[in-house]
C-alpha cells in the first residue's frame, strides 16, 4: 500500500500551471514538525518538508485558498520522478500526489480570509477527488469531468461559502 498522510504549514503559495490540455496542477511544499526529549532532557524538534502534487479543480482550489503559512491536511500517495538537468546529469525528487486536501484555520497571511473568521480557529473545507491508473511525471490527472462528484461529497463551486 502506497498512502501519505500529513498535516502541515505551507512554506510559500501555492504555483498553479495548466498542461497544454487545460488541466490544472498546482505545487507546493509543507512542513510537518516533531519533537520529543533526548536522553539529557533537552526538547528537540526536527522540520521535515514535502512536496505536494495536485491535479484537476482540486489544484485551482488550493491555488485560490492556500496561503503560506496555512495549515493543511494531505492525504495522497508517494512518487518519485526522475529528469536530466542541463548538464546531462539524472535527478531524482520523490513528491506526493494529493487526492484530497483539506483546509485547516490559522496560519496564513491572510488567516482570516473568510475561511471562518479569525480567533486562531479558522475554518476547515475538504475537498478531494478519484483517480487511478498509469502515471505521467507528476501523477495521472483526475479525470475532465471533475463536476459535483469530484469533490467526494464535497461542496461545488458555487457552495463555497468563502
Amino acid at each position: 500500500m502506497n498512502k501519505v498522510i500529513l498535516i502541515g504549514n505551507l512554506g510559500a503559495d501555492p504555483e498553479v500551471r495548466f498542461t497544454p490540455g487545460g488541466q490544472a496542477v498546482a505545487n507546493f511544499r509543507i512542513a510537518t514538525s516533531e519533537s520529543w526529549v533526548d536522553k539529557n532532557g533537552q526538547k528537540q524538534e526536527r522540520t521535515e518538508w514535502h512536496r505536494i502534487v495536485v491535479w484537476g479543480k482540486l489544484a485551482e482550489l488550493c491555488g485560490e485558498y492556500l496561503k503560506k503559512g496555512r495549515q493543511c491536511y494531505v492525504e495522497g500517495r508517494l512518487q518519485t520522478r526522475e529528469w536530466t538537468d542541463k548538464e546531462n546529469r539524472k535527478n531524482y525528487t520523490t513528491e506526493v500526489v494529493a487526492n484530497a486536501v483539506t483546509f485547516l484555520g490559522g496560519g496564513g497571511r491572510d488567516a482570516g480570509d473568510g475561511m471562518g473568521g479569525g480567533g486562531g480557529g479558522g475554518g476547515r473545507r475538504q475537498f478531494s477527488q478519484q483517480r487511478g491508473g498509469d502515471n505521467n511525471d507528476y501523477g495521472q490527472p483526475p479525470p475532465d469531468d471533475m463536476g459535483g462528484g469530484g469533490h467526494n461529497g464535497g461542496p461545488g463551486d458555487d457552495d463555497i461559502p468563502f
